[in-house]
């Protein structure tokens, strides 16, 4: 076994707007790398077991990196991501009002792009494209 530290060419990064409450960070986060998964299937690694032969889900094979920044700082980055067509995924703040994938799903398509109002998003890319996206984030504390 190898004991380099393994290097990805692509990132998963997760912007999250900086105005939201503790519990909406974590929520919107695990929404949000939820849908990568699905539309990016290598970015998944293989199931777990521990020693006595229990298994486990796989999960992401590389780091999620979350950073925060403001609303304009999130609508620039959604520009951005959708310009370099990346894989990515939403949470607008109509989202809070929803419980269930249908109506979530009908909260986002009743708006149109330009007027999302953002609260997260995540993206996967190649890394100097998905820094590019999040030209103006920081690292979340």
């Amino acid at each position: 076994m190898s004991t380099e530290p393994m290097r990805f060419d692509t990132k998963i990064a997760v912007l999250l707007r900086e105005d939201l409450e503790p519990w909406q960070r974590l929520n919107v986060t695990a929404f949000l790398v939820s849908g990568l998964g699905t539309a990016v299937p290598e970015v998944i690694g293989e199931p777990y077991e521990d020693a006595d032969g229990v298994r486990y889900l796989p999960m992401f094979r590389q780091p999620v990196l979350v950073f925060e920044g403001t609303k304009e700082t999130l609508t620039a980055a959604h520009g951005r991501a959708l310009s370099r067509a990346l894989p990515r995924s939403v949470f607008t703040s109509d989202l809070f009002a929803t419980g269930n994938d249908r109506d979530n799903r009908a909260a986002v398509r009743a708006v149109r792009t330009g007027d999302l109002d953002l609260v997260g998003m995540a993206v996967h890319g190649p890394k100097n494209a998905v820094d590019k996206v999040l030209k103006g984030a920081r690292m979340h504390p």
